[in-house]
């Protein structure tokens, strides 16, 4: 499977809960021992220029805690992951109470995620959540 932004929406100000499956470059689902480090970047994207991205002020590579936000067994028990029944290994909600992620209703925010893998010589996997404020 190539490289694909998992599409949602989110109200402006407000803040969203992103979920996914994620797996490592081997194909296997990741686990909290994998991963070395995380951290989040959220962009204002313009729909004008494909190549454009503005970061969103206080929300640039922060750093999120790996034992918060990945979970070694498929989480199945969360009525908020609609997608399928096999579930997912990663959930993370964005903060919002020191800075506003979403201000502006009617763009594209990329939320993009960079896993440090913990083997291997530093690789990474990037992530990510194309969001349509609304």
């Amino acid at each position: 499977m190539g490289a694909v932004d998992t599409q949602g929406q989110v109200f402006k100000n407000g803040t969203a809960t992103l979920m996914g499956r994620i797996r490592g470059n081997d194909a296997e689902n990741i686990v909290r021992a994998d991963v070395a480090s995380i951290a989040y970047s959220i962009y204002k994207l313009d729909e004008n220029d494909p190549d454009s991205r503005t970061a969103v002020e206080d929300h640039t590579a922060v750093a999120v805690t790996v034992n918060d936000v990945i979970f070694d067994a498929l989480q199945t028990d969360d009525d908020r992951w609609t997608v399928d029944s096999t579930g997912y290994n990663f959930r993370h909600t964005i903060p919002i109470s020191a800075a506003t992620a979403f201000a502006v209703a009617g763009v594209h925010y990329l939320v993009e995620y960079t896993f440090t893998m913990a083997t291997g010589q530093g690789e990474k996997v990037i992530v990510r959540f194309d969001l349509e404020c609304i």
